[in-house]
This record gives C-alpha cells, sequence and structure tokens, in this order.
C-alpha cells in the first residue's frame, strides 16, 4: 500500500461455543505473523477461495482491532450479548494459496495443541469472508468443484473391474471416501496427478506428521497405509492412471504413509515395470531425502522428478522440526544434488509458517540454499501444526528477529532466482523447461 492509499479495514469474524460464525460489527480483523499483530485490511487480503473451510478454537480468544482505542484487545465475551463467551476464527484455505499471516489469538491455561492443518487469518468485507493469503498456483487440481462424489464412486466401481485384488486401488478408495483425499479422487476421475502410497515407516519424527503422532496428543487427521504394495500392484495403479491421462503424473510420498525412501527397492522394481511398459506420464517422488544412494538407485530406475521436503534452510531449525533418525541436513542437500546432477526435475516442498519462514534470517538462508542448490521449483505450502507452539519452538532453537512478511519474501526469492518456478503442485515433465529470465 503506498502512502496515498486509504486503509480499508476488514471486520472481525468470531464464533460462539455452539459453533456459529459471524461478523462482529465495530471490531477490525487481526492476523498474526509470529509476536507482530496486524490490522487486515481489504488490501493484502483476498475473498476466501473456494473449497477453504473455517474452523473455530476451542480454550482460546480472538485478537480484535478496536477503533476507539486504537489497539488490539482480547475479546472474551460478546460485547452485544452479555455473558456470551467468544472464539476465534481460523481459515483452512485450499491448496495454491499461502498465508501471510495466522490467526490471532491468546491461549488459555486449558489450551492444548491444535489438531494438524493450518490456521489462516480470516475477516469480513462486504458479505463475503476475506482470507490473509497470497496466490501461488492457478492449476484447479484440487478444485473440489471439480470433484463431485458420485463420479468419484463411478470411478471407484470402473477401477474395480480394471484392478481387481489390487490393495493399494483398494486403500486409495478409502483415501477417496473416507478422508477426502483429493489427490486419491483424481486417481478415480482420471485426472492429473494420482497418489502411490507405500511405505509403513518413516526415518523422521516430524511434528506436523498426518499420519502418525505417538508421542503427544495430537490426533492424526489420516491413518498410515499398513501394507507394503507390491511391484506389480505399484505398477498397476500407476499405468492405469497414465494411460487415460494426458500429462499424467504419478507419486509416491503422500500423506497417508511415511517416507518412501524407506521401500526404494520396492519402488524402484515397480518404477521399472511402468518404465517397461510406458515412456509416457511423469514419475514423481515427495521425500525427505535422508537416504542419497537410494535416490541414486531410483533414478537409473526411471524416476522423472524429486520433491524434498524442508521447513527450513537452516539445520538446527530443519532437525528440530523433522527430527531425524539416522541422517542429517546435510544427507538431504546430497540428495538435492544427486537429482539435480541426475537432470531430473527438483523441487523443495517448503513448508511456511508467517512469523518464522518469513524473517530476514530464514529469508537469507533460503536464498543461499537455492544459490547453492539451483532447484527448479519451490512449491510453497502452509505448515498443518498449532502456529503458536511452532514458532516458539523455533524461536527456542535459533534467534530470528522480526518478520518481514511472506510477500517480501516471495519477492526477494524471485529477483534472486528468477529462473525458478514458484507453485504448489508437482508438474508433468512437458512443463519441466525451466521460465526465461
Amino acid at each position: 500500500m503506498t502512502k496515498h492509499q486509504v486503509f480499508k479495514s476488514i471486520a472481525a469474524v468470531v464464533a460462539n461455543a455452539s459453533g456459529e460464525i459471524f461478523e462482529l460489527p465495530g471490531y477490525g480483523a487481526v492476523g498474526a505473523c509470529g509476536a507482530l499483530l496486524d490490522q487486515l485490511g481489504v488490501e493484502g487480503t483476498r475473498n476466501l477461495p473456494h473449497g477453504s473451510e473455517l474452523m473455530f478454537l476451542p480454550d482460546r480468544v480472538p485478537l480484535l482491532y478496536d477503533p476507539r482505542m486504537h489497539c488490539v484487545v482480547p475479546m472474551a465475551e460478546n460485547p452485544y450479548e452479555p455473558g456470551e463467551a467468544l472464539y476465534p476464527v481460523a481459515a483452512f484455505n485450499s491448496p495454491g494459496f499461502v498465508l501471510t499471516h495466522t490467526c490471532a489469538y491468546e491461549e488459555l491455561e486449558t489450551a492444548g495443541f491444535l489438531p494438524l492443518f493450518s490456521y489462516g487469518a480470516v475477516g469480513w468485507h462486504r458479505g463475503k469472508f476475506r482470507s490473509a493469503v497470497i496466490q501461488v498456483d492457478r492449476e484447479p487440481r484440487q478444485d473440489l468443484r471439480q470433484m463431485p462424489e458420485e463420479k468419484v464412486r463411478a470411478g471407484i466401481i470402473g477401477m474395480r473391474k480394471r484392478l481387481p485384488g489390487n490393495r493399494l486401488r483398494q486403500h486409495l478408495e478409502t483415501c477417496a471416501l473416507t478422508y477426502g483425499c483429493p489427490a486419491g479422487k483424481n486417481f478415480f476421475l482420471g485426472r492429473y496427478e494420482a497418489p502411490l502410497p507405500t511405505s509403513k515407516a518413516c526415518n523422521a519424527r516430524c511434528h506436523g506428521c498426518i499420519s502418525l503422532q505417538p508421542e503427544v496428543d495430537i490426533p492424526c487427521s489420516q491413518n498410515r497405509i499398513s501394507f507394503t504394495p507390491s511391484p506389480e500392484e505399484i505398477a498397476g495403479v500407476a499405468l492405469e492412471h497414465i494411460r487415460r491421462v494426458p500429462q499424467a503424473v504419478v507419486s509416491f510420498g503422500q500423506g497417508c504413509e511415511g517416507d518412501p525412501l524407506m521401500v526404494a527397492d520396492t519402488i524402484a522394481e515397480a518404477v521399472a515395470r511402468i518404465r517397461r511398459a510406458t515412456d509416457s506420464g511423469t514419475i514423481n517422488m515427495n521425500t525427505n531425502g535422508s537416504l542419497p544412494d537410494k535416490i541414486t538407485m531410483l533414478l537409473a530406475a526411471g524416476l522423472d522428478s524429486l520433491r524434498f521436503s524442508m521447513n527450513s534452510a537452516r539445520k538446527p531449525c530443519y532437525e528440530a522440526y523433522f527430527r531425524p533418525r539416522g541422517y542429517a541436513f546435510e544427507q538431504v542437500s546430497e540428495s538435492i544434488d544427486l537429482a539435480l546432477g541426475h537432470g531430473a526435475h527438483t523441487a523443495i516442498n517448503y513448508l511456511n509458517c508467517p512469523g518464522f519462514t518469513d524473517t530476514s534470517e530464514e529469508g537469507e538462508a533460503l536464498d543461499a540454499f537455492i544459490a547453492a542448490h539451483p532447484v527448479q521449483m519451490i512449491q510453497w505450502r502452509n505448515l498443518n501444526f498449532d502456529p503458536r507452539r511452532y514458532v516458539q519452538m523455533m524461536n527456542e532453537i535459533a534467534p530470528h528477529g522480526k518478520a518481514l512478511g511472506m510477500q517480501a519474501l516471495l519477492n526477494r526469492v524471485r529477483r534472486s532466482h528468477p529462473r525458478m518456478r514458484h507453485g504448489y503442485f508437482n508438474p508433468p515433465k512437458e512443463k519441466f523447461a525451466r521460465k526465461s529470465p
């Protein structure tokens, strides 16, 4: 916003104990960026993306902007309905949108860890919810409007006939119907990217793992796969997708599994089977990159692309979140270099949280990492973890200054690395070419 533009505020949104969400007239919406609290306006927010969900947060008090006092205030009780408790409201935004602010609130003593979602700041303006996000990918790959349940169920019936007895196909039915997984739905609809979950185990203990939380009282959002599909089962699912979808992508490394490198031998055989049958389609792996020797084997088998997950380009912060077992941050860097050296499309799955990711320390580290390891793409993902607990955790690991803002971080990375692509989804090999400077 320039000095000549007038700040247009948006109204605060709150909830009551029944979960009813409503505007609170006379108070402005506030977003958090670490310890920094910002009043939200029309500039810097957008209409809530389709497919996003709103959540109210128990055991927490919303922070709102009071224009009469010219400051942010906690609002535990509805000023227009005395005795009615108020709760913060957060947005879980659709894929392709990166948070600039998280929901602003104070915790009560009874507050525990939030479930594994991202918690974006939200407000209200001219009859619509407004979300504090930046759009980084316009592809409608996971647009739920294009995934009607009746068509998903019809696709499941068809796949049962084509792949009878295939346990991976059966597992994906649960993903699509029980967990509402967009990737699982896309497989049965014959669209874009199909998931190939394979690994029961992992050598990291990520704080935000959505399929396994053995140590703390955080509910998993989905159950981890309980078996390792055979190479025949994997290839069967992959080939069904590749043969009927233009520019198809099939991907190992999903939210319902551990890290695929833990079963690299099985995957390498499956990849080889796929490539003996067809040169079409893009075979991708999403991984923590912990085992460089396995990366080499998989590339030799015919893997086309790899996406490496990171929350930070600084070793202490990376290892504090991923909590690796038997590997370290150096192995991740080595695996990225191996993929680049082999000529595979190489991307970073960058897990973001405003107030940490957009600090100068993190921005400088990311800038230097990309310069040293020139990946073709960065996929900006919102970290699905309690934002206050995460920022506190990272501040205990390493010093951090004031957040500069996610838009400022994106602008910096674009200026420093103009040929690198930005997005959310794994691209097909037909779109691997670098952008021109």
